[in-house]
């Protein structure tokens, strides 16, 4: 593999099925298809899905998702399509019916297959708020509202273990209908490209994780959106504990090992590890890589690496494992980052 140029693609740890590719492409390309006013969701506290394509964009096969946002990685797998039209789940003619529309259990999904896994209890990314705050949506298309209602869920109910249904909500705004005419713009903005929306919100006696929940029908026709943000109130149980630092690593013992960057993506990185014997030759050694920003292993050349609990373990291939006393050899791998790409801890072991 060329070490030269733009990097390449790692190879997907668990590669999809043609089928499986090939329903993506179709229900995406479905959901692209629909007209482009039908384009809008809340930004501020942002719902489960346009936060999860705000903060993955266009890295949504990135496997350090899996540990920093584990709701959003179960919801990109169960569906991506979901993720790519953050702004577009609707319903049409629902003639003010949203219950019968939408049945318990499916509110943050809109009722639609395509976002059934935005209806699946967990820890959401939250948002931290006051019992008294602004909630934003933005109208790409300039549609205004017949109505936006916004809800917040009662005291009692647990996000993290309860499917949303209505009557877990109490209804805390009626817009009521209003152009789009007069609210701020973004036209600079490649993607919120329309207009914003934002009213003061009221939510007494609330603690801890809720979900604030907005019904927007459109001004200009029967077209309905449904959203869930999740935030947190002052007080409440905090949420658990990040995982605990891994233990330390082993001492190094009969060979040691120095890492290089070579070079880096959006993303995307490979890295150089090059193993020395001490004062005695070996006969192979084995690398453990201890990543403290969550940095992924995707694939590796001259040597084999593998996940080890939190650390990663590559050890030498036949032909560059016996090394004499002070010699060295090298392995290169691509991995995976993101927001930070901080060099490895290492350890080494050798066979002597």
């Amino acid at each position: 593999m060329s070490s030269s140029g733009t990097l390449g693609r790692p190879r997907v740890r668990r590669p999809l099925t043609i089928a499986a590719l090939a329903a993506m492409i179709l229900s995406s390309f479905l959901l692209v298809a629909r007209p482009a006013s039908a384009h809008g969701s809340a930004i501020d506290p942002p719902s489960r899905h346009y936060g999860c394509a705000q903060r993955w964009d266009t890295t949504w096969d990135n496997p350090v998702m899996e540990k920093l946002d584990p709701m959003c990685w179960q919801a990109w797998h169960a569906n991506p399509a979901a993720m790519w039209t953050w702004n577009g789940l609707i319903q049409d003619n629902v003639n003010n019916d949203h219950q019968a529309r939408v049945p318990d259990g499916t509110l943050c999904g809109g009722g639609d297959d395509t976002y059934t896994a935005l209806d699946t209890p967990g820890y959401w990314r939250a948002q931290n708020v006051n019992n008294t705050f602004t909630w934003t949506m933005h109208d790409q298309a300039r549609h205004g509202a017949a109505y936006i209602h916004l809800y917040v869920t009662r005291q009692g109910f647990d996000t993290t273990t309860q499917r949303l249904t209505w009557d877990d909500l109490e209804l805390v705004k009626d817009t009521g209908p209003f152009p789009d005419s007069g609210w701020p713009t973004r036209p600079n903005d490649p993607i919120l490209n329309g207009v914003d929306y934002s009213f003061q919100v009221s939510a007494p006696g609330r603690t801890g994780r809720h979900i604030v929940y907005a019904v927007w029908r459109a001004g200009h026709a029967d077209q309905n959106y449904y959203m869930c943000s999740d935030v947190r109130f002052p007080g409440g149980k905090p949420d658990p504990a990040p995982p605990s630092a891994p233990p330390p690593l082993p001492a190094d013992a009969g060979c040691h090992a120095t890492y290089k960057l070579v070079q880096q993506e959006s993303g995307r990185f490979q890295g150089e590890i090059t193993v020395s014997a001490d004062a005695a030759a070996i006969r192979g050694w084995t690398v453990t890589m201890q990543f403290p920003n969550g940095q992924v292993v995707d694939s590796a050349w001259d040597a084999n690496v593998a996940a080890n609990g939190p650390n990663w373990a590559a050890s030498n291939v036949g032909y560059n494992g016996a090394l004499s006393a002070g010699a060295s050899s090298k392995f290169r791998f691509l991995g995976n980052w993101l927001i930070t790409n901080d060099p490895p801890k290492l350890s080494c072991a050798a066979t002597a």
